[in-house]
């Protein structure tokens, strides 16, 4: 089929099989190789993404049900310039990471979260990141980064007041 979709700001299409994975149609299609292919089972969340503005497993998410959508990635969130958005810079500064491979996921869907509660307690990042594993880590640094990036963009959004 001809697929048509908005990802990262720019409008791509392609052919595919309906029965073709998002993931399979980013990585393989678009070369967007930042969602990771993780467990195939929806479990780890390296394959997140944002779509239609919630967070998706792209892993169980058919290119088919994304025609006409709008798809973010991790390569999607740097700023305009390119230089680093909030959360990917928390998550450098903050040690928010260590092997990287939950790294994308963890920070499309810290993306989403800071988008539907600009300031989230602990307990809230906690649970709004629960569907994304990380084996390295224990979150602690990851918690941290976003919190770290939600008092960075609530100040930018302050001073811009």
């Amino acid at each position: 089929m001809h697929v048509k979709m908005n990802v990262n700001g720019a409008e791509v299409e392609g052919l595919a099989e309906p029965r073709t994975l998002l993931i399979h149609f980013l990585r393989e299609q678009l070369s967007l190789t930042g969602p990771h292919i993780g467990c195939e089972t929806s479990h780890c969340g390296a394959c997140t993404v944002d779509l239609n503005g919630k967070s998706v497993k792209s892993c169980t998410v058919f290119v088919a049900q994304s025609n006409g959508a709008n798809v973010t990635t991790i390569e999607g969130i740097a700023n305009a310039d390119g230089t680093l958005h909030a959360l990917q810079e928390a998550f450098r500064e903050h040690h928010g990471l260590q092997c990287g491979f939950c790294t994308p996921g963890m920070i499309t869907r810290a993306y989403r979260l800071l988008q539907e509660n600009p300031n989230p307690s602990e307990e809230e990042i906690r649970h709004g990141i629960s569907g994304n594993l990380c084996r390295c880590t224990g979150y602690q640094n990851i918690v941290k980064a976003i919190q770290a990036a939600s008092d960075e963009l609530n100040a930018s959004k302050e001073a811009a007041q």
